[in-house]
């Protein structure tokens, strides 16, 4: 188990109380993240918190991180630039060690600061539950049912030494303001107001596990995960009231995006007013690169690098054979004789007439303006217009392999073929082409 040991009270009764527990036989590793902000006195804890790993017997881990250049770089608060490098820290270690768990000091005032902060950036239940005992991943918070004052007097009977962070009392970060100045002062309408900021956590904690189970339920009736991106059935999303179908938008950008963060209710609100849209095709971004796409009756939750690989490129098939396409498809090509019956060929199978669709063949995706005669028609007709009649989402559109024998198109691959080159009586040789999806194939 990986403890994180900053030198204060909280991390140093933490370590105390994990390393007495010795029917447990736990492996502890203790991490510390100097974080560079406070000159001699970080380089203070540090050398506190190895001298205390040393007095245990425990290794440590400890990294330098220069947390004001991380924020600066990344754009986030020096408070947010904290948490992002103690906690890639504490990861990189339980990694190197196998580490089962991390275990964290958040005490139960902590959780109270949470909820209330939380509370005033406008989170909804969720945000409000505060922290948990067991979060995401690995980590861990044991003395999450003690408040700051038994902390301080278990290091009173225990003659344990501690260091004291100076920026704690510094109003400039929220946190801060929230312990010293917004809790004192509701304390002033009820002494007890951590510990009913707690149970009220507590209470709204037991509630998002009801949530959670019917927002797995709406999920599997309406979503589907899978190769980076995330889809929803418009239709069944908009017959959930609206409490599940904000839960089911925040349960996309989680699975795609792998956390919450900067994901506020007005992107939440928007992709509700999509589902709802007369448009059948619509495009949003959320941030961290992140798109939502609305084409008929689907919803996508993607990154926006997923638009990056399917950039237009071509593909030359000089006969029967294998070839990897544009998009994520393979093109498999082999001679045949004439079929008797069209019936049994798949969207995704073409036969055409081999003198009529000679070799080399031009594979690619989609233009402004292509165009080709579809079966069954004399003239000819916009590729464009053709994904709008087969309601082809926006996204897919750039996937769909164009085949064209010269200059002539003779099949949107898996829509339709070419008039001008199809299997008649007068056929002598036919080339059988199929599309198959590589997605599908990894499915498989």
């Amino acid at each position: 188990m990986i403890v994180a040991v900053s030198g204060g009270a909280d991390s140093v009764a933490l370590l105390d109380i994990l390393a007495g527990l010795h029917d447990l036989h736990l492996r502890l590793i203790v991490a510390h993240l100097n974080h560079a902000l406070r000159g001699p006195e970080a380089d203070g804890d540090e050398a506190f918190v190895r001298r205390l790993a040393v007095s245990y017997g425990l290794p440590a881990e400890v990294a330098r991180v220069d947390v004001r250049e991380l924020g600066r770089v990344k754009k986030l608060s020096l408070e947010e630039a904290g948490r992002v490098a103690r906690y890639a820290f504490f990861d990189d270690v339980a990694c190197r060690y196998g580490a089962a768990a991390i275990a964290l000091g958040h005490h139960a005032d902590d959780q109270a600061e949470t909820v209330l902060m939380r509370l005033l950036r406008g989170a909804g239940g969720t945000g409000l539950c505060g922290i948990s005992a067991k979060s995401f991943g690995k980590l861990v918070r044991p003395l999450l049912g003690a408040t700051r004052r038994d902390i301080e007097e278990y290091i009173r009977q225990r003659g344990l030494s501690c260091r004291h962070d100076s920026t704690n009392s510094a109003t400039d970060f929220l946190r801060n303001r929230v312990r010293l100045e917004l809790l004192p002062y509701l304390a002033t309408y009820n002494p007890a107001v951590s510990g009913r900021l707690v149970a009220a956590a507590e209470a709204l904690a037991r509630d998002e596990e009801v949530m959670e189970g019917i927002t797995d339920a709406a999920f599997a009736r309406h979503g589907r995960d899978g190769h980076g991106r995330v889809t929803i059935q418009v239709a069944g999303c908009a017959a959930e009231q609206a409490g599940v179908r904000f839960r089911l938008y925040r349960r996309a950008v989680l699975l795609v995006k792998g956390g919450l963060e900067r994901i506020a209710a007005a992107h939440l609100r928007a992709i509700d007013t999509m589902v709802f849209a007369r448009k059948p095709q619509m495009v949003l971004s959320l941030p961290d690169g992140l798109r939502v796409s609305k084409s008929y009756a689907e919803l996508c939750f993607f990154p926006a690098a997923v638009e990056n690989r399917t950039a237009p490129c071509e593909t030359t098939a000089d006969g029967p054979g294998v070839y990897i396409l544009p998009g994520g498809y393979s093109l498999v090509i082999e001679e045949c004789p004439p079929p008797e019956a069209w019936g049994g060929l798949s969207p995704a199978t073409a036969c055409f007439d081999a003198d009529a669709a000679p070799f080399p063949w031009l594979v690619r995706t989609f233009r402004a303006g292509d165009r080709l005669v579809p079966l069954g028609m004399t003239g000819h007709k916009k590729v464009k217009d053709l994904f709008i009649d087969e309601k082809v989402p926006l996204r897919e559109r750039r996937r769909i392999p164009l085949v064209f024998s010269g200059e002539r198109l003779i099949w949107a691959g898996t829509l339709r073929t070419s008039a001008e080159v199809c299997i008649t009586g007068r056929t002598r040789k036919a080339v059988r082409a199929e599309i198959l999806d590589m997605d599908s194939l990894m499915d498989l």
